[in-house]
């Protein structure tokens, strides 16, 4: 009876998690064939990859548990364990990189400002390398969050300005550093002085054009470390999430393979 309920669950586990996996991979394609910026070209692929790496070792727990091959259970059984070790190794490693790093408060100011050499040196290692860093700038420019930031706060006066909420991104790429001390004429459009900005390089970065602003800015780097450094840890929810389904299809997936050994015998 138990050799039944527990291969009779593993196959129903696997064959909905193969379900799952066909929206997946039919997006991952769809995108690859749709895709015009260059974020949408870094996504198909991870995909693609994921949609048929789930449907692959979905169908082997489902052959594995509704035929009683026991060579595919045993083969999904080490795909798992490899799975669940890679996904708590993964999920340690991303509260240790986003753990350090905030923006700073600024003083009659609504927004914050960031500092890219106040995150972990493994995620400014990757930012600051100019072939990763021209794919994420794409990303941003195509995204319009300065075009739109600059349409949003266009007529606002340089007193209201100061005390909107910006985001990571918009603060750090759209706009100067406080530092700077420039003129506000528009969210982008901004008057330098005509001293030489020693402590932040990024004054003599920024460009009133909307393709260039702050995008090579260190603060916009930042920025960027920032917002990820957010979405990394809903992430890590998820993910902890989905290491506990793993770990009880795992613990069934286990007494299945327990129980074909037994019959067999």
């Amino acid at each position: 009876m138990s050799f039944r309920l527990s291969n009779n669950l593993l196959g129903i586990l696997n064959f909905v998690t193969f379900l799952l996996s066909i929206p997946i991979l039919v997006a991952g394609i769809w995108l690859s064939r749709k895709a015009i910026t260059e974020c949408e070209r870094f996504l198909d692929k991870p995909i693609i990859i994921v949609g048929v790496f789930l449907m692959v070792v979905s169908l082997a727990g489902f052959v594995g548990a509704c035929c009683h091959v026991k060579w595919l259970l045993w083969l999904y059984l080490v795909v798992m364990f490899i799975l669940i070790v890679l996904g708590i190794a993964g999920t340690i490693f991303a509260f240790v990189v986003t753990n350090k790093g905030a923006g700073r408060v600024l003083s009659g100011k609504g927004y914050k400002e960031y500092r890219l050499g106040d995150y972990s040196n493994w995620l400014q290692k990757r930012v600051s390398d100019e072939n990763n860093w021209f794919k994420i700038k794409s990303c941003l420019v195509d995204s319009k969050v300065c075009s739109d930031f600059h349409n949003q706060h266009m007529n606002e006066s340089v007193t209201e300005f100061y005390k909107v909420h910006l985001s990571a991104i918009q603060s750090g790429c759209c706009k100067p550093s406080n530092d700077c001390q420039f003129t506000f004429l528009g969210p982008t459009n901004w008057t330098k002085g005509n001293g030489v900005f020693i402590n932040n390089t990024d004054c003599n970065t920024w460009r009133n054009d909307l393709g260039t602003l702050c995008f090579d800015c260190q603060a916009c780097k930042a920025g960027f470390i920032d917002n990820l450094r957010s979405s990394w840890k809903k992430v890590m929810v998820v993910n902890i999430i989905f290491l506990v389904c793993l770990i009880i299809v795992y613990s069934v997936g286990c007494c299945a393979f327990s129980n074909s050994r037994k019959s067999m015998s």
